[in-house]
């Protein structure tokens, strides 16, 4: 049996970033993937009931992903909105998913403070980045789950021996 791997719908052309836009990642082995039933796609925000489009959020003070899970951050919008329990959900349900998928591997979109798993915003809505990962990264990592963002990809079949 082939290995699963959940993947940021970002990154398969979907429509669900907070701008209302896609990020699609132009890979041959994507389609491969694809035509084998392995791909199993998560927006984890959608599945929290977020908007597109919807206001950037980032976590606060240069925090991580794994301060929210711990409890000790925030994620916030640029209008100030506290979404915190909405980013906790959304990576609860990715972890939940995973499981029922069987993925033992995540390809998600970086710098997102719900995907990011290299780099992430530092909370200041500068633009500036910090190395990183978001909340849903940190609880698939936690989980057990290998996260590999779009920019390893090459990683990841290595990694899967494709």
């Amino acid at each position: 049996m082939q290995s699963k791997i959940l993947v940021s719908a970002c990154l398969m052309g979907h429509a669900v970033r907070y701008d209302g836009r896609a990020k699609p990642l132009l890979h041959p082995v994507i389609e491969t993937w694809r035509a084998e039933g392995r791909l199993v796609t998560i927006c984890p925000e959608m599945t929290a009931g977020m908007t597109v489009p919807r206001p950037p959020a980032e976590i606060a003070e240069a925090a991580s992903g794994e301060d929210v899970l711990a409890g000790k951050a925030r994620v916030v919008e640029l209008t100030g909105a506290d979404v915190t329990e909405e980013f906790l959900l959304a990576a609860e349900n990715a972890v939940a998913l995973a499981r029922q998928a069987d993925c033992h591997y995540a390809l998600l979109i970086d710098g997102s403070p719900s995907c990011g798993s290299g780099f992430i915003y530092d909370g200041a809505f500068s633009g500036r980045k910090q190395a990183g990962a978001g909340v849903t990264a940190a609880a698939l990592k936690a989980a057990g789950v290998e996260v590999f963002s779009d920019h390893e990809i090459e990683r990841l079949i290595e990694r899967i021996g494709q």
